[in-house]
């Protein structure tokens, strides 16, 4: 999720924070009676959470699961209200059409803003919903997808370029180089320069 700036004011309720969802032209977070405001994230960012949207909605296409994008609401077990990036929901989840509350995968994109929410506060709300099998924190500046999954007590697996994420839930996985393809890093930069040495090297030696 984009940067989070909180909003000074009186504390509010539930129905409150999702009326005012409703009309305002800026999104905002939930926790505790008190709103985050939501401020955009940078180019790679935005890349890393449209790729996984974008790949497991392509893996997904013949499952009944959808895949959403950082706009639809959150609704943790403690009552938060949050924005992942992406999440995956595949079971019954029609109480409300302002937000979900029984996503299977959730995905966090790290920033320096985000990053000791993303690690702390979120992975214990979210860890906490029945539904979940896998949180994934995926770094923008670097290479490193890391998943926690609820089959392996929530520890931490890292996956780098040259990788494949498993989902074993829903059957699917998507490369690594897929989650962080058009994103500019020295990571991302240097594995596709080695390929291209190695491509070439090989059309030099036929």
């Amino acid at each position: 999720m984009a940067v989070t700036k909180r909003r000074e004011h009186a504390l509010i309720s539930e129905s409150e924070y999702l009326e005012g969802e409703q009309v305002s032209d800026i999104r905002h977070e939930y926790v505790a009676g008190e709103v985050y405001a939501m401020v955009g994230g940078k180019v790679n960012h935005v890349l890393i959470a449209g790729n996984v949207s974008g790949e497991l909605r392509a893996r997904l296409k013949d499952q009944d699961c959808m895949v959403f994008q950082s706009d639809m609401k959150l609704r943790t077990a403690e009552g938060s209200f949050r924005y992942p990036d992406v999440m995956v929901v595949c079971e019954d989840d029609t109480q409300s059409d302002l937000y979900r509350q029984a996503p299977v995968i959730i995905v966090e994109v790290l920033s320096s803003a985000t990053r000791k929410v993303d690690q702390t506060s979120k992975l214990r709300e979210y860890t906490q919903i029945p539904s979940l099998q896998a949180y994934l924190l995926i770094e923008q500046d670097c290479v490193d997808v890391e998943v926690m999954r609820r089959s392996n007590g929530w520890r931490s697996e890292h996956f780098f370029l040259g990788d494949a994420v498993e989902f074993p839930s829903l059957g699917v996985s998507v490369p690594v180089e897929e989650i962080y393809a058009r994103v500019q890093n020295a990571d991302v930069d240097a594995y596709l320069k080695a390929q291209q040495d190695a491509e070439q090297s090989e059309q030099e030696q036929e």
